[in-house]
């Protein structure tokens, strides 16, 4: 019960950033606490023995909501620059692919836990305290190559797994 309102306090915070100035004081701690967020709810889950099926899928949808937010905000930066456009594309594409791939496969809604989504989620949350001060360029296409990289590892465990596994942690383990 406990990790299932944090998930949802998650969701409302993250629809609370689309009305706040992008990257003010106020955004960014709203901002943090979603991270924070993001970190209890499963470990509050863990460690009260409350994880379930339905946690697990309230916290996928509000990763994506929280992402679907942040592309939103983040949207006017990229905004007329096509490389980002076609590189953020494919990624999308091959994410798309990847959760239709699951549904078709196992009738069911689903997001691997693989260490390469936590490193694309972790840089993606960075991204954010960095905007202002580092090139946009290189932050971006840093973002983009490492996504492409977890998002086709994400596609192919996904193409050569008889069984869903939530957990794997990548497509060597």
């Amino acid at each position: 019960m406990l990790a299932n309102s944090i998930t949802m306090s998650r969701i409302i915070l993250s629809i609370i950033l689309l009305f706040l100035k992008p990257f003010s004081i106020i955004f960014l701690i709203i901002y943090t606490i979603c991270g924070l967020t993001d970190i209890a709810d499963g470990y509050i889950a863990r460690k009260t023995k409350t994880e379930s099926k339905f946690g697990a899928k309230l916290d996928t949808i509000a990763d994506l909501i929280f992402f679907i937010v942040m592309a939103i905000i983040i949207y006017p930066i990229i905004l007329g620059e096509i490389t980002y456009i076609v590189y953020i594309g494919i990624i999308l594409i091959i994410k798309c692919s990847s959760i239709i791939l699951i549904f078709k496969k196992y009738k069911t809604f689903a997001i691997l836990h693989t260490y390469g989504n936590k490193i694309i989620g972790l840089i993606l949350f960075l991204f954010p305290y960095f905007i202002n001060k580092l090139n946009h360029d290189l932050i971006i296409y840093t973002i983009c190559t490492v996504a492409l990289v977890f998002s086709i590892e994400e596609l192919l465990i996904n193409i050569t797994s008889k069984t869903l596994e939530i957990n794997k942690k990548s497509i060597i383990s």
